[in-house]
């Protein structure tokens, strides 16, 4: 999650913040603990986070700004002032009406917030002082950062397992919480309470992007260096060695290399280059690196996906997977797939890299935070469906009843090999119909619209007749769906008659044995004692032959 507001150079060679990641209505239900919303509150949510050991914690935000959490709640991390698990959205109070700009995790669980107007709010695991706030008791709802932040923006967040990272619009950044491997950057190994500013090398330098791996840091500077401090053990910070760093350091051997951006797994790095370029280093036993084999790296090491350029690399510290998406729209993936090692940039048939942490990752959680954009293209299909009985922009209309149901000539005689020989030499806008009535009429042409009918068991028989009548025979297969899910013990002869007028073998063989079946309270329906003589002479003399008469 280290990595939620992307940089891009524009044409003067600055970085540029980026809005949020626009994922044109992202698929949520791809998170296993999206399952415990419904459909409605789905079609709410702009902005989304699952974090946590298991996946089972997600923070999001709904069209009115306003935040909800869901899940296991482990030390008070969904913000709402206790430790109790919820299967049902609670909304977090303290921060309604706040508008969240980036947002990370680290694994006890904490979460770090920046909000658009830069402002930092913490809550959640606080042992190692991760929150902040200068104590180490677990935050159960948002506080409010200000100490050493009071007069800067923040733009972007970041966290390890348990220590955090903020950068502010003027370049600098700030660490705090845990340091066992100087990972907060400040030279000693003494946790760190408050956030301080990382100086040293980056005394001068102005940041542009910031990750976190399980326990070390990163910076990305403005003239594309990188910078990295904290745990060495898996040779994650580049350096060649496996020394612990506890002050940055300068990525030497991506001397005359333009970095554009970092991202963090638990143990390993990923960057991506000016040129569309990848490289990784770090821990590998997964083949997170990429690289064909599992053995770890301390050195940039280039990673090949195809010819074409790579736009978005993603991890998270919480993972050790690997995916990039291409300029062409291809999303690849490498590392631990779900507990299998895929050593070499796997293509898969996603089209963002969020769905890879959704699918593939252990556990199933989001690399960054997500931006779900209400998308208002509509499909060939929509727009169609749209213009069904619409006086606007009908050419012809039916006048069944008395009363209109509007259509056009060209969609008809496309959908309909009746309207096709019927409509060629009409001039006509107006057209009668008393075969059909209003509502089967009215099914069949929205029917021609939508591909589907929602009809009561009793008019899908009208529609049934009509679409016998036009040879419509997936109409018919549909009429028949809908009169079997809607048969009872009061309609079945009816129904049962209904499909011997219009030869429809398949619903007489369900609507026959729906009455063999329930044979005691439908022989005392009215519908039975109204039956045609044939029909009941066919229906004995088949019930006996199945047994239906015997003690």
């Amino acid at each position: 999650m280290e990595e939620e507001l992307p940089l891009f150079y524009g044409e003067s060679g600055k970085p540029v913040q980026a809005t949020l990641s626009s994922l044109k209505m992202l698929d949520v239900g791809k998170w296993p603990i999206f399952s415990l919303c419904s459909e409605e509150e789905l079609q709410l949510i702009r902005q989304a986070c699952v974090f946590g050991s298991a996946g089972n914690e997600v923070l999001y935000t709904t069209v009115n700004d306003e935040i909800f959490v869901l899940g296991t709640n482990c030390s008070g991390c969904l913000g709402v002032g206790d430790v109790q698990s919820t299967i049902e959205p609670r909304r977090v109070d303290f921060l309604t009406g706040k508008k969240i700009a980036s947002l990370s995790y680290g694994s006890g669980p904490h979460i770090v917030l920046a909000t658009t107007e830069g402002e930092v709010f913490t809550w959640g695991h606080n042992a190692y002082s991760q929150l902040g706030n200068g104590t180490t008791n677990h935050g159960l709802v948002p506080c409010h950062i200000s100490t050493n932040l009071s007069n800067k923006q923040v733009i972007e967040v970041a966290c390890g397992s348990y220590h955090s990272l903020v950068l502010t619009s003027d370049g600098e950044v700030f660490a705090w919480g845990y340091n066992n491997s100087g990972q907060v950057g400040s030279g000693s190994t003494a946790n760190q309470p408050i956030p301080r500013r990382v100086t040293g090398c980056l005394q001068n330098k102005a940041v542009v992007n910031i990750a976190c791996g399980q326990m070390c840091s990163m910076a990305v500077v403005d003239t594309g260096e990188v910078y990295v401090w904290g745990y060495n053990g898996n040779g994650q910070l580049g350096l060649g060695s496996s020394g612990n760093q506890p002050t940055p350091c300068r990525v030497a051997a991506l001397q005359g290399i333009r970095v554009q951006r970092v991202a963090c797994g638990y143990a390993h790095t990923l960057v991506l280059t000016d040129e569309g370029q990848v490289y990784a280093w770090g821990a590998n036993s997964y083949g997170q690196l990429g690289t064909g084999n599992k053995s770890n790296q301390s050195y940039p090491t280039p990673v090949v996906v195809e010819k074409d350029r790579i736009i978005e690399i993603a991890a998270c510290h919480s993972a050790h997977t690997s995916a990039a998406k291409t300029q062409g729209g291809h999303v690849y993936m490498w590392g631990q797939c779900r507990g299998q090692s895929v050593i070499l940039p796997h293509l898969t048939h996603f089209s963002c890299t969020d769905d890879v942490f959704a699918c593939f990752a252990t556990p199933a959680v989001t690399w960054r935070l997500l931006s779900v954009e209400p998308d208002d293209h509509l499909t060939v299909a929509e727009s169609l469906k749209r213009e069904f009985d619409n006086p606007d922009t009908a050419d012809l209309k039916f006048l069944v009843d008395g009363k209109y149901i509007y259509a056009h000539k060209v969609l008809l005689k496309i959908r309909c090999e009746h309207f096709r020989s019927s409509l060629e030499d009409n001039e006509d806008d107006i057209v009668e119909m008393s075969e059909f009535s209003y509502p089967v009429y009215r099914a069949f042409l929205e029917y021609l619209y939508t591909d589907s009918i929602s009809l009561s068991p009793e008019e899908a028989v009208g529609l049934l007749d009509l679409a016998t009548f036009y040879r419509e025979n997936r109409l018919k297969k549909l009429c028949q769906q809908t009169i079997k899910q809607g048969i009872c013990e009061e309609n079945a002869i009816a129904l049962l008659s209904a499909a011997v007028k219009y030869d429809a073998q398949d619903l007489e063989e369900f609507c026959f044995r729906f009455c063999i079946n329930h044979l005691t309270v439908v022989t005392q329906t009215s519908g039975f004692a109204e039956m045609d003589h044939d029909l009941l002479k066919n229906f004995i003399s088949k019930a006996s032959r199945v047994g239906a008469f015997k003690n």
